[in-house]
């Protein structure tokens, strides 16, 4: 009979250099990395990454919102300690946002299941978003 493969074993000073990188690493480090992937899979399955001139997969626009929740979720995490450098990432997320709004509006992508999405009802007044001034909507 055939010996199922062996998993590698880690050396001891492989194992030490492991642990002296969790130890080094932060939750913020993560949280600050996890919201820059975020952002940039939102602006790829917008198809805001492929190059003028190419044509790229559609717009997804269920997995993009997802990423956009899940920024503007960790965003308020990172804010307190980093607010002063995160002006970048807090453009980048405004102007996807705004790409997501045009993408809906004009019936643009789907979800990856291949489904047609149905559009969300229009509030009555103003919600959240809105009324706190913030530019999100979708979802609220």
């Amino acid at each position: 009979m055939s010996q199922p493969p062996t998993e590698p074993q880690l050396t001891e000073e492989q194992v030490r250099q492991i642990e002296a990188e969790m130890d080094r690493i932060t939750v913020d480090d993560v949280l600050l990395q996890t919201l820059v992937t975020l952002l940039n899979l939102a602006a790829r399955k917008a198809g805001l990454t492929t190059p003028p001139g190419q044509e790229g997969p559609p717009p997804d626009l269920e997995q993009m919102q997802q990423a956009i929740e899940g920024a503007r979720a960790i965003l308020p995490l990172v804010e307190e300690r980093h607010g002063d450098q995160l002006g970048p990432l807090r453009d980048t997320l405004a102007q996807l946002q705004r790409a997501y709004a045009q993408l809906r509006q004009a019936g643009g992508g789907g979800g990856g299941g291949g489904g047609t999405e149905t559009p969300p009802k229009k509030p009555e007044g103003p919600g959240p978003g809105q009324a706190s001034g913030r530019l999100w909507v979708p979802g609220q």
